[in-house]
């Protein structure tokens, strides 16, 4: 059954011109596209019939020499949508008029409208995640390069707005890269059920009207479009995996927003560590020609907003009544939120390729505390002679005569009759930030090393499909 299965979708693909993949996200949501889907999957639908005795293989046959839009054009179909006011029932009966009149029984077989166009939307859904999956990893192979780069250049670690502690601009980027790869593993995750759910069910996920083979004909369906396993539970109703791939555009929208939000101050006039680098001819002021305004930074803070506002939507979605629904108009919204996210991943993108790093300016900024930020580590360094806690009292005064007598934060330890004789011969190389940097390289060694040795594609296994 399985060589019938296989070899009778293959020989519908070599009687059939298959449209080429989408090169972008939106080009998955044209009307071009979908409706040469939709004619797939009812092709496919004929043809596991005819595998399992349903209607002819030679009606099958026919129906898969003619999935393709020349024998559906989008403006005979649009013409035909004026009169029966119902896309499924327009494009069948434009494609109709070029079949036999067996093959015209055979279309749409048992099938109702739901069965198509979902399982059309699980199609596109999954084409859009390959392609928002390449564009992570594109991603992902800047901010390795990134960490790999700056995993020496020391930088301010920043709480709270304030100077904290050192730490490098390669660490830094490898907390980028690891929570870019954790929304490619939520990408990969959803897709796993994604391609679980039903194709082929009737009105109300019965298998009525389909036969007493409706639930193999299903099985077949699904295999021969690169789906399953088939979950056996109807989904139409309780559309919570559309609302689980919302939400992981939506999280990745907000780590994408932390990036853009994080370069869009760094390249702040006071802080001056990073910025985009722009076309010689880019204006970023009409009456302020010094200034060198943040772009793509700015868009990405912008998507971190928006999409998780559409993804609400899908999110609601969830919520249907009884065993169909659609009063959310959903479809409209995964199209405009895959669009959405494919164009912020241009916008990191670009961003990425455009950053100009600035460790001069890192190591000015290092500076600007006169060396407080290593407060922590005079602390320790005096602990086992004077003990922790008279250390932290001795080493906070003494940053408190620094910042009110105007002295240097070394003149006020050294003066400090209590612990200035144990700082004498080590001060310099204590209050230096370039040797007090923690596991900052090591981290972004090992988060290199591990976006290297974990694959980055989806590994389903038997538990998706219950």
């Amino acid at each position: 059954m399985m060589n019938s299965l296989i070899s009778g979708w293959l020989l519908i693909l070599a009687s059939s011109s298959s449209p080429s993949s989408p090169q972008t996200v939106e080009d998955v949501f044209t009307p071009e596209h979908r409706n040469t889907l939709v004619m797939q999957v009812e092709a496919a639908i004929a043809n596991a019939q005819a595998d399992h005795g349903v209607i002819s293989r030679k009606a099958a046959r026919e129906i898969g020499r003619t999935a393709t839009l020349e024998y559906a054009p989008l403006d005979d179909v649009a013409a035909e949508y004026k009169i029966v006011r119902h896309r499924m029932v327009a494009l069948l009966n434009v494609w109709r008029r070029s079949l036999s009149p067996e093959a015209q029984n055979a279309l749409h077989f048992g099938a109702t409208t739901v069965d198509i166009y979902d399982t059309v939307r699980i199609l596109q859904v999954r084409e859009s995640i390959g392609l928002l999956r390449e564009d992570m990893l594109a991603v992902e192979a800047l901010l390795v390069d990134l960490a790999r780069e700056y995993r020496d250049t020391p930088m301010i670690g920043r709480t709270l707005g304030q100077h904290a502690l050192p730490i490098t601009f390669g660490k830094k980027a490898s907390v980028w890269a690891a929570a870019n790869r954790r929304n490619i593993e939520r990408l990969n995750d959803m897709e796993c059920r994604l391609v679980t759910l039903g194709v082929f069910r009737g009105a109300v996920g019965t298998h009525l009207g389909l036969g007493p083979k409706g639930i193999e004909i299903e099985k077949s369906v699904a295999e021969s479009l690169g789906l399953g396993p088939v979950t056996p539970a109807d989904w139409h109703g309780m559309r919570d995996v559309f609302g689980e791939y919302a939400s992981v555009l939506s999280i990745s929208s907000r780590t994408y927003s932390k990036i853009g939000e994080e370069i869009f101050f760094l390249q702040s006039t006071d802080i001056g560590e990073v910025y985009e680098r722009r076309a010689s001819t880019a204006i970023s002021s009409s009456t302020m020609p010094h200034k060198r305004n943040p772009s793509r930074s700015e868009a990405l803070i912008h998507w971190g907003r928006v999409i998780p506002a559409e993804a609400d939507i899908l999110m609601d979605d969830i919520a249907n009544a009884f065993e169909r629904d659609n009063t959310s108009r959903p479809n409209s919204t995964i199209e405009d939120l895959s669009v959405d996210a494919a164009e912020m991943m241009d916008d990191l993108e670009s961003l990425l390729e455009r950053l100009e790093v600035e460790p001069g300016r890192m190591a000015e900024n290092l500076g600007r505390t006169d060396g407080m930020i290593l407060a922590q580590r005079i602390v320790f360094a005096l602990q086992e002679d004077v003990g922790k806690e008279a250390a932290e009292a001795h080493v906070t005064e003494a940053a408190r005569a620094s910042l009110t007598q105007g002295l240097s934060f070394r003149e006020a330890l050294l003066a400090d009759p209590e612990i200035g004789p144990y700082l004498t011969d080590n001060i310099d190389e204590l209050l230096d930030p370039s040797t007090y940097l923690g596991l900052s390289a090591e981290q972004a060694d090992e988060t290199i090393a591990w976006l290297a040795s974990t694959p980055a594609t989806p590994v389903c296994g038997e538990t998706s499909a219950r």
